[in-house]
């Protein structure tokens, strides 16, 4: 996929290179230089395990999209090859690769995940430095419930002392999130639990977690729990449907399982976030027509699909209205992606957007005006915290 060259898409690409997006889901990316191995793992979304040998990660979309587009801001040729990539790549160094895919990605205001692999990925304060914006806390749910388990937190008190912990830790955060899609998937009953049947599964998950060592939280009462708990706070809710890892089962991750979840009134006060959404974009998009509080975003896919990606945000376009479209990467470890998602993000907008404008079906201010409500003012708009920060 070529930048666009003619009419009015090159004139809204141009445009969109000036506005300063917010990314408003977004992970760290890596604080060191990686292996070889870790970073080809890390251009496989999907498979958990090390990829075997005769596996080139850079024979894919993202792969092939780094080498076009990623290549020249580290002083290369575009198309580089693989090994010349990596060579350079390892020649900067990670704090200078960092410090040049995070600035270059023209980004504001990073809405960073802290939940998940803390130790080897950049601090939100450390992005905002090696990118010369600002970064604000979106804070994990089931992470808050896992170090309560890790504290041998006795099952009666832990309601309580999820609460506690829950609301010390979203001071001076803008959004919540949940793994559910992950953890059990959205066809579970999703009612809020009592204290008394929060402190029954409590007690039989740490008799789990002391068979298994593991504290990964599983139990949809629990998570349902902390969703609540964290809906009465008023906090935007931000969930992971579609495209992950294979730790989760992608079929139980469409949106359309949410519904009657959706409708509880409850749920109905603060807005729902449905992140990266493929392939469930249109289900999402139908989502954020039915329900005044929905918003959508297909970010981590438009990276992954590379060169594909214009067909991915043209139906993030069709029913969802456009003032519930927000922009993010969901870039995680290596900077390129970060860069990366801002970029074909761009790019496919303007192909999409200009399109309409060419067709004589839109106007160029309709365009303009839309173009920048996903880039950025629909996330200031939705995200009160946010608001407060960006003034």
């Amino acid at each position: 996929m070529e930048a666009p060259s003619e009419g009015p898409a090159r004139d809204l690409l141009a445009e969109l290179d000036t506005i300063a997006l917010v990314d408003h889901h977004v992970h760290g990316a890596f604080r060191a230089s990686p292996e070889r191995t870790a970073y080809d793992n890390a251009l496989n979304e999907a498979d958990t395990e090390p990829l075997p040998a005769r596996v080139d990660p850079f024979d894919t979309q993202v792969g092939f999209a780094i080498r076009r587009w990623c290549a020249p801001v580290l002083g290369l040729e575009p198309h580089a090859s693989p090994d010349d990539y990596w060579a350079r790549r390892a020649e900067l160094g990670e704090a200078e690769v960092n410090r040049r895919f995070l600035s270059a990605a023209g980004v504001s205001d990073w809405l960073v995940d802290t939940g998940h692999r803390a130790d080897d990925l950049l601090t939100p304060e450390a992005l905002a430095a090696a990118s010369g914006g600002r970064a604000h806390e979106v804070v994990r749910l089931e992470t808050l419930a896992e170090q309560l388990a890790s504290a041998d937190t006795p099952p009666q008190r832990y309601a309580a002392a999820f609460r506690s912990l829950l609301a010390e830790r979203v001071r001076g955060a803008v959004a919540v999130k949940s793994v559910l899609a992950y953890r059990a998937g959205f066809d579970v009953d999703l009612s809020r639990p009592s204290d008394a049947v929060v402190a029954r599964h409590a007690g039989s998950w740490a008799r789990d977690v002391a068979r298994s060592g593991s504290v990964r939280l599983t139990d949809q009462q629990l998570i349902a729990f902390g969703i609540h708990e964290a809906i009465d706070l008023g906090l935007p809710l931000q969930l992971h449907v579609g495209l992950g890892d294979r730790d989760m089962d992608l079929r139980r991750s469409d949106p359309l399982l949410l519904t009657d979840f959706l409708r509880q009134p409850a749920v109905r006060r603060v807005p729902v976030m449905l992140l990266h959404c493929y392939p469930f974009e249109r289900e999402a998009g139908y989502l954020a027509q039915a329900f005044g509080n929905v918003y959508l975003d297909v970010g981590l896919s438009v990276s992954f699909v590379g060169a594909r990606s214009t067909s991915l945000v043209a139906r993030s376009l069709e029913l969802a209205p456009f003032h519930k479209v927000l922009y993010s990467s969901d870039a995680c470890g290596p900077a390129d992606l970060h860069l990366l998602g801002a970029r074909l993000w761009r790019q496919a907008m303007a192909r999409v957007v200009g399109g309409f404008v060419a067709r004589g079906e839109w106007c160029q201010a309709d365009a303009s005006r839309v173009a920048r409500m996903i880039a950025r003012d629909n996330a200031v708009h939705a995200y009160p915290g946010l608001r407060r920060s960006t003034g």
